[in-house]
């Protein structure tokens, strides 16, 4: 069974034993009997976390789930991608295939063996 964390407004945090189902009902203290409600006990260090740092690691926690620029958006914007790599091209989803009098396949880039990603 998991201990919790209850605080009661006259003597404090104290901490008891209950099963899941109940672990959000008040519990009464065990010093003055009255009823007192569940808390999250967060540690000093993120509490008192520089507020950069705390938006990053936020950021990186809703990155996880939710990407914030597709690669579309990306190449749109980002112009340091759009000359390094060879999938930039000037009209967004136009290739850059190019093919030769023969029929084969030409790559304008500086990656010919990088048929897409």
């Amino acid at each position: 069974m998991p201990v919790y964390d209850y605080k009661c407004n006259e003597h404090g945090l104290f901490n008891t034993l209950a099963t899941i189902d109940d672990a959000d009902k008040p519990v009464a203290c065990p010093t003055c009997e009255a009823l007192s409600p569940r808390v999250i006990v967060l540690p000093k260090k993120v509490v008192n976390m520089d507020p950069a740092t705390k938006a990053a690691h936020e950021r990186n926690e809703r990155s996880r789930h939710e990407p914030v620029f597709s690669t579309a958006d990306r190449r749109e914007y980002d112009k340091e991608h759009s000359r390094q790599c060879g999938c930039g091209s000037p009209k967004p989803g136009k290739s850059m295939l190019l093919y030769t009098a023969d029929g084969k396949k030409m790559f304008p880039s500086m990656r010919p063996w990088m048929i897409s990603h």
